[in-house]
């Protein structure tokens, strides 16, 4: 290995003494015939005959008609691979580390490529490589591109947004093409500014994974991955990590004659790309030296929304407003929608004709945002509008009883979006970890509305579609991802399909569903003055405020403490019997999947996008769609 070593320092010392006199010497047959072809072509054309200029005439159209070719076709080439980029120079969108709020940990990493690249020769010094790539992965909205944004202002270099599709063309090579001439301009412009940046959008699009990819034509190809799309993720890997040589034409030519015998030095360009699904992207890029760095911009906590509230409400007219529970409202919110539902706060006080927006502007966006717009249904018939609202009596009684983590925001039958009417809340406090009797109190406000149908109207609506589902799903994750049946065996790594379709699965799933109905149902026959009395006041009023419902059930729960269990069934009910408490249930066991029901269909109920909807965990449960 020292000798080995010790060659290799021969060799290098002995091309640093190369003189043009040693390039002459090895290249002296070339240099000679070079000479002597164009000593020829001048003695010709001083002492030429009209024949010879005939000859020579006709070369020249001939040169000038390839030429001609070339350049139309260089021409073709050059405007095919100039793809749709956008590049902005320092200072261009005026936005700073001040104006990049709700991530204080995401910031710090961004300052530090910041002083990295701002820095670059002292680091250089130091023995250090500067950092070539920065992958930002996270959820849409959560400001992955304007950190980047960020990053080149505050380095003060020249930022390049591309969209990962645009490299992609139905020509065999041009994405090559693209993506060369991008990083060549980055060169070009590093050389001036120090350093570039290059930012790719939605880089999962020519990232992906080889293994995952499919073959195609040499046009499909190029679009749709095989031959063309390794081509183009090849060619950006090795854009992202380049041999370590001079790209430029003098500077090959000045190295070629012996004239420049230092160490190439290429310029700066950092790649930083933004996606989603960072799982899926190619080993290759993801290695040191391409992406050394992997930033997860995640979404905001509750102290990270409060500052991005107050960085937005700084820049509007407003009144007081209660930042804290605006930042409790928000739970879930990327900072895009933040600000977006701000706007539409503005807005609304815009044509109120007011000039400062206020809390209740903020909650009318919001609720706008989250639910959709407001749409009441003139035409809506009496009967439409009792069975929507047992139905979400149903869901927010037992919202208020069972979910003590969750507070009710509003009941509503008026139309928002697709759902016709919807009891929504929010969480007291920022939960992350729920616990298994959590998830069995959730599966019991999704059952809620059928069991309020069954009491209360005598019959069933299909407005439970979502319902059903959501209950379903949280059970099914219970019994094959979390453990919660006394197994510790998991379906995930082989997918959920493996055991969705499984018989004994399915019984397993509608005895945690039916124990929970029933638990749920006897709360509400416990409960039926309070759902009866809210149900009324949604026929009245159309819509009830979530703490009108807590003051509500409060004042139940202090007649049911002095006895007065007053019954508000209507005749003709299904009545919750002496056998409608909830039997223990084993969990591993199989069971017969009757639970002391008359029957029991395998049959999968139908979908529709209209009907009672599921958003997620602490969003907002949509009513009944007939």
């Amino acid at each position: 290995m020292a000798m080995a070593s010790t060659d290799s320092d021969l060799r290098r010392q002995a091309h640093m003494r190369r003189s043009p006199l040693t390039f002459v010497r090895e290249h002296w047959r070339a240099i000679f015939l070079y000479l002597g072809l164009t000593g020829l072509l001048v003695y010709g054309l001083t002492n030429a005959s009209e024949l010879t200029l005939g000859i020579l005439g006709f070369v020249a159209q001939l040169l000038f008609a390839m030429m001609f070719m070339v350049v139309q076709f260089g021409a073709l080439f050059y405007l095919l691979g100039r793809g749709r980029v956008y590049w902005v120079q320092p200072g261009e969108t005026g936005v700073y580390f001040t104006d990049y709020r709700g991530n204080d940990q995401v910031l710090e990493v961004a300052r530090r490529v910041v002083r990295l690249l701002q820095g670059a020769k002292a680091f250089k010094r130091m023995g250090g490589e500067i950092t070539r790539g920065v992958l930002l992965e996270g959820p849409p909205g959560t400001g992955k591109s304007y950190l980047a944004q960020v990053i080149a202002n505050e380095a003060s270099i020249p930022f390049a947004y591309a969209s990962a599709p645009g490299f992609q063309n139905m020509f065999l090579g041009i994405g090559n093409l693209r993506v060369r001439m991008l990083y060549g301009k980055a060169r070009k412009l590093a050389r001036k500014h120090g350093a570039a940046i290059i930012f790719i959008d939605e880089i999962d699009a020519i990232g992906m994974a080889r293994s995952g990819q499919t073959g195609g034509g040499m046009f499909a190809g190029g679009m749709f991955g095989g031959g063309a799309g390794f081509g183009l993720l090849n060619e950006l890997l090795l854009q992202m990590d380049p041999p370590n040589f001079d790209n430029g034409w003098f500077s090959r030519l000045l190295r070629t004659i012996g004239l420049r015998k230092t160490r190439a030095m290429p310029p700066i360009v950092l790649t930083m790309g933004a996606t989603n699904l960072a799982s899926a992207l190619d080993h290759a890029l993801l290695r040191p030296g391409r992406f050394d760095r992997k930033i997860h911009v995640d979404l905001p906590d509750l102290d990270g929304r409060k500052d991005i509230i107050e960085y937005y409400l700084a820049k509007v007219r407003h009144e007081d407003m209660p930042v804290d529970r605006m930042a409790n409202d928000t739970i879930l919110y990327t900072p895009v929608a933040i600000k977006f539902v701000i706007n539409e706060a503005v807005i609304h006080a815009h044509f109120d004709g007011r000039d400062a927006i206020s809390y209740d502007d903020f909650t009318r966006a919001r609720e706008n945002h989250e639910w959709g717009l407001r749409e009441p249904i003139r035409g809506l018939t009496e009967e439409d509008r009792r069975r929507i609202a047992y139905h979400e009596a149903g869901h927010a009684i037992a919202q208020v009883k069972l979910k003590e983590w969750e507070r009710l925001t509003k009941v509503t039958i008026i139309r928002h979006g697709d759902a016709l009417g919807l009891a929504a809340w929010k969480p007291v406090e920022e939960k992350r970890v729920l616990i298994r009797e959590e998830l069995l109190a959730s599966i019991q406000v999704s059952l809620a509305s059928r069991a309020a149908e069954e009491l209360f109207l005598g019959s069933q609506t299909l407005g439970v579609t979502s319902d059903f589902a959501g209950a379903t799903h949280l059970a099914f994750q219970m019994l094959s991802f979390w453990g919660m049946d006394g197994s510790f065996y998991s379906s995930l790594p082989f997918g959920p399909a493996v055991d969705a379709t499984d018989p004994r699965m399915k019984r397993k799933i509608d005895q945690v569903l039916e124990q929970e109905y029933r638990k749920v149902k006897g709360l509400l026959s416990e409960y039926s003055g309070a759902v009866h009395e809210l149900a009324q006041e949604l026929i009245a009023n159309d819509e009830v405020d979530g703490q009108d419902v807590e003051d509500m059930v409060q004042r139940w729960d202090e007649q049911i403490a002095e006895g007065n269990r007053l019954k508000a069934l209507p005749e003709g009910g299904v009545l919750v019997g002496a056998d409608a408490e909830p039997q223990p249930y084993s969990y591993g066991g199989n069971g017969d999947g009757s639970n002391g029901r008359n029957g029991h269909s395998e049959d999968t109920p139908s979908r529709s996008r209209r009907g009672t909807r599921l958003r997620d965990r602490y969003g907002t449960r949509g009513a009944s769609d007939t």
